[in-house]
């Protein structure tokens, strides 16, 4: 069940940069659909999947995990946001875990993907979280 207390429209104003986590190289994915979306409307994607890690996708240099990613755009000064979640519902926790670590401030999971725990958890630690919901379908709304 979506968080309707969250204001998905603020979020969309002031998230810069985003990690997909799941990014597929192949341009008939959800996530790389999405991912293009949102990087054609300004912000900066950064690609997190182990098994692209150091391929490009979307002309970004894609890390294995969100920790390697947080450690390569902090000696350019860039700060991930949102953490954008296209992966199975039973493998959030981990990555909720990586999110609060990194310094995140928002934890996003994709349509269909719903984990309560998980949610609790950064909500625990201060993150904002949005669950089964699209950001293209919400940016496309509120644009």
């Amino acid at each position: 069940m979506p968080d309707q207390a969250v204001d998905i429209p603020d979020i969309l104003k002031r998230a810069r940069t985003i990690a997909v986590v799941g990014l597929s190289a192949n341009p008939e994915r959800p996530s790389n659909e999405v991912a293009s979306y949102l990087q054609q409307h300004g912000f900066r994607i950064v690609p997190v999947n182990p098994s692209q890690a150091g391929q490009r996708i979307l002309n970004e240099v894609c890390h294995a995990s969100l920790t390697d990613a947080a450690a390569a755009l902090k000696s350019t000064g860039v700060q991930i946001d949102v953490v954008d979640c296209f992966r199975r519902s039973e493998a959030i926790g981990p990555i909720a875990d990586e999110a609060i670590s990194i310094g995140a401030w928002c934890l996003w999971m994709q349509l269909g993907v719903i984990n309560e725990a998980a949610a609790q958890k950064a909500r625990d630690a201060e993150l904002i979280v949005v669950m089964d919901r699209c950001m293209k379908i919400e940016h496309m709304r509120v644009a």
